[in-house]
């Protein structure tokens, strides 16, 4: 006789789920003839000599969903499914498994897990709203691991989502307020990129740390507890993967911080073994034949393979598991990976299911697209004309500012256009409004040294001067780069080392130490503290200033011989205007005439001047050019402005006017 079918309902959740007494297992295989649920631990001698037994089948009903009811089953259960098809029968992972054992991957067992063992201390946390984020995206497995004697203990070693708390009070101060990590799930080998997913609902294991080896992250996280004024948490509430990634989201929160999780629901893979979904059903002549219930037949991408999005149960897979992070771990938002995969694959009603649902789930849920298809409005337009993501990852003016700033490093007689950046200001085309468009200069794909030498790009100082990569040709021009994306329309989005001058390109293997963020330099290296100071206070700047968040753009003046750009910002229907002046010319610009759209005194609020060669006991550059007692603009019209003001530009520089000091 089957499995019993108590607290089975079709409602019921898929993958394994507590109830009363035991726990509910429901799986989709539609094209198996049988599967059942295997409920003890595993070893190397029992492998492939299990034998069925009546009691642990699942029932299959009309959808092709199997699902049972077993008693006895309790948090840390562990169990897989026994698939039986025309092609063999064997083990497989539950595509739903909320954990996998620690150890022995991808052999490995899956881990029933409750849904309430860590102790929340989020509940007065609230994302800000879309148009006030900057992002921060940053890789876990390298971006900051150190012992308790502050020792760094990156070599040959993945980073874990503890150690990045490491790093939790330099966010805050910088004034960043949401992190946006690379992919968290399960995936095959220890380094990657994370875009080679194979088991969704699991964070990834070598992204955790064994229950022997949690002492002194659990100290480090209780002392940012406390300077808080909250509970502290016992070492049971991180054991397991799926406490420690809510761990680090929650202690996020507590600084204010929201969490992006970067999601990958065009492909799959590569790397899938025997026990993964893909063939989950184990039909016939699995070597000859590529196709199955999640995936399509010859269709690939990045290596892996293309999900069969015209299936109802692949569309809810991916429900199911946004869903999963934002009931069960308060994510605040996605970043979905190459969406024109979806789209062109037949997805178009996954990616408007998809939207609709976590907006009807959690209003204030950023769902934020890369789709690189031409029309790339379509992301952004509400269905049934588009797929209704709520922003875009753009690469318009990354495109022109890197350009423009490539020019200027052809040196003093270089042409620079500006007029293509003057234009990637404004809202782009047919976006309905300016803030859905996610601005950057630098990115995980972009600067990733794991490409082929020539797909590298270069990161900012060495697109600046790559003869002298910390000269002030390097640190002003990238001060320029950074200066734009924070004061531009948009969401601004910086790359884990571009707010200190990483100079380098980024590795996602840790035995690639040569390709590391140093840290050690943000305590010995005069250049990166500045920068980094610049873009904390820049970072600060916007978020005080409504205007730099608004959607009232207006790139009034360009001069291109002399290199200077000016920008209008201002709130819709309450003014506040902001004009941000840039330059890329080697030399300053003294008593230079600028329209000002008002008359009155015009405080320069920031000045990237001042950042440079900073005096080490603190203060700004004692050298640098600027307008510190601010402006007045009582001259007469000019620029297509009602009056004029005659201003200082620093070299390379980028200025920020404002009649008011900020909230």
């Amino acid at each position: 006789m089957p499995a019993s079918q108590d607290h089975v309902t079709p409602d019921s959740p898929m993958g394994a789920n507590l109830a009363p007494g035991g726990a509910t297992f429901r799986v989709w295989a539609p094209d198996t003839d049988a599967v059942y649920v295997v409920l003890h631990d595993f070893d190397q001698s029992q492998l492939g000599h299990w034998t069925p037994n009546e009691a642990d089948r699942l029932h299959r009903d009309d959808d092709g969903r199997w699902a049972g009811y077993f008693p006895g089953v309790t948090d840390g259960s562990p169990y897989r499914f026994w698939v039986v098809g025309k092609g063999g029968a064997g083990y497989k992972r539950d595509p739903y498994a909320r954990e996998l054992s620690l150890t022995g991957y991808p052999d490995c067992n899956c881990i029933v897990r409750a849904r309430d063992t860590y102790p929340w201390h989020d509940a007065g946390f609230r994302a800000p709203p879309f148009n006030d984020l900057v992002i921060y995206q940053f890789h876990v497995g390298v971006y900051y691991a150190v012992d308790e004697h502050g020792k760094d203990i990156r070599k040959d070693r993945v980073s874990k989502f503890l150690d990045a708390l490491g790093r939790l009070e330099y966010w805050a101060g910088l004034g960043i307020n949401a992190v946006q990590p690379l992919p968290v799930v399960e995936w095959q080998g220890e380094t990657s990129r994370g875009y080679n997913g194979t088991d969704y609902f699991s964070p990834e294991m070598d992204y955790c740390v064994a229950p022997g080896d949690l002492a002194p992250y659990l100290t480090r996280l209780n002392d940012l507890l406390r300077k808080k004024g909250l509970a502290e948490l016992e070492e049971k509430h991180l054991r397991g993967q799926v406490n420690q990634l809510q761990a680090f989201i929650d202690l996020c929160h507590v600084y204010g911080i929201a969490v992006i999780l970067d999601v990958v629901y065009n492909h799959a893979g590569p790397g899938f073994d025997d026990q993964n979904m893909r063939f989950f059903d184990r039909p016939a002549n699995q070597m000859h034949w590529d196709g199955d219930s999640y995936f399509h037949a010859h269709r690939e991408w990045a290596g892996g393979r293309i999900f069969r999005f015209d299936q109802d149960p692949v569309r809810q897979f991916f429900v199911d598991n946004a869903k999963m992070f934002v009931d069960d771990y308060h994510a605040d938002g996605f970043r979905y990976d190459e969406v024109r995969v979806i789209h062109n694959n037949g997805g178009w009603e996954c990616c408007q299911h998809l939207t609709d649902t976590l907006r009807y789930v959690k209003p204030s849920l950023l769902n934020h697209a890369e789709y690189w298809n031409d029309e790339r409005w379509i992301a952004l337009w509400s269905p049934p004309g588009g797929l209704g993501f709520d922003a875009e990852l753009h690469d318009g003016l990354r495109n022109k500012v890197r350009d423009a700033v490539g020019a200027a490093a052809g040196g003093a007689g270089a042409a620079v256009d500006l007029n293509p950046v003057r234009d990637a200001l404004r809202t782009p085309y047919n976006f309905p409004a300016a803030w859905k468009a996610v601005q950057h200069v630098e990115n995980h794909d972009l600067v990733d040294g794991d490409h082929e030498p020539h797909e590298i790009e270069p990161r900012m100082p060495a697109l600046a001067h790559d003869a002298d990569r910390r000269s002030w040709y390097a640190r002003s021009r990238s001060r320029v780069a950074t200066g734009l994306v924070l004061t531009a329309p948009g969401i601004p989005m910086l790359f884990m080392g571009q707010e200190f001058l990483e100079d380098k390109p980024w590795h996602n293997n840790p035995k690639r130490s040569d390709l590391f963020l140093y840290w050690d330099g943000l305590r010995s290296e005069p250049a990166m503290q500045n920068f980094l100071r610049f873009t904390r206070e820049l970072v600060w700047l916007r978020r005080r200033h409504p205007a730099l968040r608004g959607e009232g753009v207006n790139p009034y003046y360009v001069h291109n011989d002399n290199r200077v750009l000016a920008v209008q910002r201002w709130v819709e229907g309450a003014g506040r205007d902001v004009v941000v002046v840039v330059s890329l010319r080697e030399e300053t610009w003294w008593g230079y005439d600028l329209g000002f759209p008002r008359p009155g005194h015009w405080h320069e609020v920031f000045n990237s001047d001042a950042y440079d060669s900073m005096p080490a006991g603190g203060g700004h550059n004692p050298w640098a050019a600027g307008n510190p007692w601010g402006v007045d603009a009582g001259g007469s019209p000019r620029d297509g402005m009602p009056c004029s003001a005659r201003i200082v530009i620093p070299a390379n520089a980028v200025l920020v006017f404002a009649q008011d000091r900020g909230d």
